[in-house]
């Protein structure tokens, strides 16, 4: 596992890029907010369809082999971006790197959750989100020096932290074996999206990816429209992966240790809400940073809590399928969240925008106690049947 967490992190380095993506495409193609947020939403949508390959992929390959595929796939379209030499080629790019993007996540999510024990899911998930901080705080650093000087070479730094992560994947991770083969007298199908207490947290998951997206596409465009430099939003990204891998050993504590699900998202989503109405208010670079602390506390509670619950919910053999089926709120994320977020920052402004995100945080937190309690009672029942089983 821990081997996977560096491979991971490596990649991580460089998953800054996608944050400039409407960036270069207003500043280098000469497009409007609007067509910008077309393509990135052109890019959600291809992103759905390639989380939903690589949970079949990884129960019917093998994770190892799926992760290779998706990042080595990631590397080519990424280095389509940085060579574009016109919007019609960045387009195609955007759409090829959607296509590919979300191919390893499932695999690398289900091997976490094959290998650790079911009490230790949320430990180990947010393992997974301290190392990928960690990562954050270089990635951003390395955005804000970038994107001073050339945004293609954003994309270029990318690409080569994918076929990093690629080739550490391939020859360091042992190759596992296919879900579909560890046990062939049980039925391999499962079917995520029957699953009532599965979709349940599809959609808490899609309208929190959507804040989350907003976060990571829109930031630069708004701090532009305020008079700040684009390229602080990866300094605002250093900040909030220093709090996430700070505040690990605060998970640890006890009291937090043994929160209930419930109330660590409700608790998460109110700082988020927070977090986000001070950027609405916010009109320098100070205030930008404070807000971003304040999000990122939050966003540390909710870190690692949903994955172990699809992980829990998942049939044997199937964590792969489950974990793909709720990464599609990445995907739907993906279409809905620039679209919005351009035509909000148009018609509204950044204020506009980041009042807006703090009103559906504040939704989830009202909704999701109960979307959870459902969701834990699937989860009980889901463990019943394999204790059935098994005796």
């Amino acid at each position: 596992m821990r081997l996977l967490i560096v491979a991971r992190a490596v990649n991580r380095l460089g998953a800054f890029s996608l944050s400039f993506l409407t960036v270069l495409i207003t500043t280098s193609f000469g497009a409007d907010a609007r067509v910008a947020g077309y393509i990135s939403a052109a890019f959600g949508l291809a992103a759905i369809p390639s989380r939903l390959v690589g949970g079949r992929l990884a129960d019917r390959l093998g994770p190892r082999r799926t992760i290779v595929i998706g990042l080595t796939g990631c590397a080519l379209a990424q280095l389509g971006l940085a060579a574009a030499d016109g919007l019609a080629a960045a387009a195609w790019s955007a759409v090829l790197l959607g296509l590919v993007y979300e191919i390893y996540e499932p695999p690398s999510q289900a091997m976490i959750a094959e290998v650790v024990a079911p009490s230790e899911h949320v430990r180990a998930y947010g393992l997974l989100n301290a190392a990928l901080a960690v990562a954050d705080m270089g990635a951003g650093l390395l955005a804000a020096g970038l994107g001073r000087w050339d945004l293609h070479w954003l994309f270029v730094a990318d690409a080569l932290t994918c076929l990093l992560c690629a080739l550490a994947v391939r020859l360091v991770l042992p190759a596992g074996r296919p879900a579909a083969a560890v046990d062939p007298g049980q039925p391999f199908a499962a079917a995520p999206w029957r699953d009532r207490s599965l979709l349940l947290m599809l959609a808490a998951g899609t309208l929190l990816a959507v804040v989350h997206l907003q976060i990571m596409t829109m930031l630069p465009l708004a701090l532009r429209l305020r008079g700040l430099q684009p390229a602080d939003a990866g300094l605002l990204f250093t900040a909030s992966a220093l709090v996430i891998a700070a505040g690990q050993p605060l998970l640890r504590l006890r009291r937090l240790a043994e929160l209930p699900d419930a109330a660590a998202f409700v608790g998460g989503h109110l700082l988020l809400a927070l977090g986000l109405a001070g950027y609405a208010l916010a009109h320098d670079l100070a205030v930008h940073v404070a807000a971003t602390l304040v999000w990122s506390l939050g966003d540390l509670l909710l870190v690692g809590r949903a994955y172990a619950i699809v992980a829990a919910l998942a049939p044997a053999g199937g964590k792969g399928r489950y974990l793909a089926a709720y990464g599609t709120s990445w995907g739907v994320a993906g279409i809905v969240a620039p679209i919005t977020g351009t035509q909000l920052l148009e018609r509204a402004g950044p204020t506009g925008l980041w009042s807006v995100m703090s009103l559906v945080c504040l939704v989830l937190a009202v909704v999701q106690p109960a979307w959870i309690r459902t969701a834990g009672a699937g989860r009980e029942r889901g463990h019943a049947a394999a204790s059935v089983n098994v005796s």
